[in-house]
């Protein structure tokens, strides 16, 4: 992580729920950094290798084996990233709303009733859809989602709020931008073109780009959105303002973009262009996004622009990539 700071200080017990996704990897290492190892427990559906500390399964429509779970750790905090994302969630969208809505009320119920201090819930930028400013997408513009990803994350986002209000659990909220890392493979989302164009790059392969050259979405790179998340979650429950959840951005652009960016580097990567029915999701999302809140209330600000990125991303895919051979 670009970022060494220890976030909080105490003995706060920690679990995180889809510890085995994208996000949930490497903010699983991030907190064992912060708090300890054994002061982390990861948990998933399905065991994989990589995880330097406690791990068990655990299925988050389980709302029994989540609240056992949390008793017998004696966990303080939860993070909750299990999810079914945008992309994918379109190829089977009652499934999608189960499993995220499902999910969601097993851990706010949980939560409340075993005393947890604090719960972290991720949303999206696929809250966003029609009848909103795309430029610089304001904290308060209306919500009209145009996938069941975008409509889970939006109820999700009134229920943090209800239960903030109603019963004073607190629940703190990040609308995820594009998140881009070379630590783990992308989960079905729409911006994971992002994420893929870079693999290609260092194999030496032509990418075929899933959404139009010219396509501008919000992104932002992992070590900003880990440290974000971190800074959120340790801010003082005062300067919480947003009980929704909060913009959150980093650099804005388009495939065309990060492509001559990626050139500059390896001039011989070549880009094509085949949209897919992504490029409708996509169209339906804002372009840039106006993180003003998070930057007033707590104090974030990205480290990393789109230059700054390609190249680290570059540099640790080719490490990882070597060391495979």
């Amino acid at each position: 992580m670009a970022d060494d700071k220890f976030y909080t200080m105490g003995k706060e017990k920690i679990l995180v729920i889809g510890a085995n996704g994208q996000i949930g990897s490497v903010l699983t290492e991030a907190l064992r950094k912060s708090f300890g190892a054994d002061m982390v427990i990861a948990s998933d559906i399905r065991q994989v290798e990589g995880h330097d500390g406690p791990f068990e399964i655990l299925n988050v429509l389980d709302r029994q084996g989540i609240a056992d779970m949390v008793k017998r750790h004696g966990i303080t905090q939860i993070y909750h990233l299990a999810a079914i994302l945008s992309a994918r969630g379109e190829q089977n969208p009652l499934q999608t709303w189960d499993i995220n809505m499902g999910g969601l009320f097993n851990v706010f119920e949980v939560a409340r009733e075993s005393g947890v201090s604090k719960v972290f819930f991720p949303s999206s930028i696929a809250v966003f859809g029609a009848d909103i400013p795309r430029q610089m997408t304001p904290q308060n513009a209306v919500l009209k989602p145009t996938t069941v990803y975008g409509m889970s994350k939006a109820a999700g986002e009134l229920w943090s709020q209800y239960y903030f209000q109603k019963y004073g659990l607190d629940i703190r909220s990040l609308r995820y931008p594009g998140v881009i890392g070379w630590q783990s493979n992308p989960g079905g989302g729409t911006t994971d073109y992002a994420v893929d164009i870079y693999h290609y790059a260092v194999r030496g392969e032509d990418y075929s780009c899933f959404l139009s050259e010219n396509t501008f979405l919000p992104m932002i790179y992992m070590d900003d959105a880990i440290r974000a998340t971190l800074e959120l979650m340790d801010a003082p429950s005062e300067n919480i303002k947003e009980r929704t959840s909060y913009n959150l951005s980093g650099m804005s652009f388009s495939p065309s973009e990060i492509a001559a960016c990626i050139q500059t580097e390896m001039p011989d990567f070549t880009v094509s262009y085949s949209p897919d029915f992504r490029q409708k999701i996509a169209d339906s999302w804002p372009s840039s996004i106006d993180d003003s809140a998070a930057r007033k209330d707590w104090d974030w600000q990205p480290k990393f622009d789109l230059k700054g990125m390609t190249k680290d991303m570059l540099f640790q895919l080719q490490k990882k990539y070597s060391a495979v051979v």
